[in-house]
């Protein structure tokens, strides 16, 4: 049973994309910021059927936290198959470029990027010992410099100052890793779940959480033939997936 660590799955997205794994037979390290929030997530999931789940409490800006839910993940199994970035915030709105303050764009590039790379280097050990380990930054097309400096693109006039930046990085974070890790049974990519009603932006989405669990458990299960490097978004490209960087 291939297991998974998915950080920021207590609900929404990633609680869904969850739920879509443990469905497909994976085991699922289910992250929450708050463990009793995660508790709860896990409580559902199982009166569901979805029993082969456990709340791990890690919140992705809090080195000291990462570090606990590596010692914990760690005690339990030698090898992680999957892990999942989900974990993100929005900022808030507005998000001007000339009112936005410094502060405004540490506190989510904390969790947006830096907590990426710390849960992905706190977990690279473990992910080593898979021999099919799969990597899956979850972005957004916001973070796409070509579609946002476009137009003629459907969100040209929703600019978000600080998120959309945080997405840019994580992407190019994600090509560094991809090429650092050629060569190997890795496959990481950066997907775009698309624009999704939840909480994270008041529900004004257009998309569901089933479409955007699926656009990112696909990833997390390709086969050694799937791509890596990759930047997809199905919402952008229906056909083929694909978004320019």
């Amino acid at each position: 049973m291939k297991k998974v660590l998915i950080t920021g799955a207590n609900k929404s997205i990633g609680f869904e994309t969850a739920r879509q794994l443990l469905q497909q037979g994976h085991f699922v390290y289910l992250g929450s910021r708050d463990l009793e929030n995660g508790q709860a997530a896990v409580q559902q999931l199982k009166a569901e059927g979805l029993n082969h789940v456990e709340a791990i409490q890690i919140d992705v800006s809090d080195s000291d936290s990462v570090r606990a839910a590596r010692m914990d993940i760690g005690g339990k199994t030698e090898s992680l198959d999957v892990l999942i970035n989900n974990a993100g915030i929005s900022g808030g709105m507005p998000q001007k470029a000339l009112e936005a303050g410094v502060d405004q764009y540490r506190k989510v590039f904390e969790t947006n990027v830096f907590g990426v790379v710390r849960v992905t280097q706190a977990f690279i050990d473990l992910l080593r010992n898979s021999p099919e380990p799969r990597i899956v930054n979850v972005s957004s097309s916001q973070g796409s410099l070509t579609v946002a400096a476009d137009p003629s693109s459907f969100y040209y006039d929703h600019k978000g100052a600080v998120y959309q930046p945080s997405k840019s990085a994580l992407n190019m974070y994600t090509i560094a890793l991809a090429y650092e890790l050629r060569g190997t049974p890795f496959k990481v990519n950066a997907v775009d779940p698309g624009f999704v009603a939840t909480d994270f932006n008041n529900h004004r989405g257009t998309g569901t959480v089933q479409e955007a669990g699926a656009r990112i458990a696909r990833y997390a299960m390709l086969d050694e033939n799937g791509p890596t490097g990759k930047f997809v978004s199905e919402e952008y490209n229906p056909e083929t997936g694909d978004i320019p960087w």
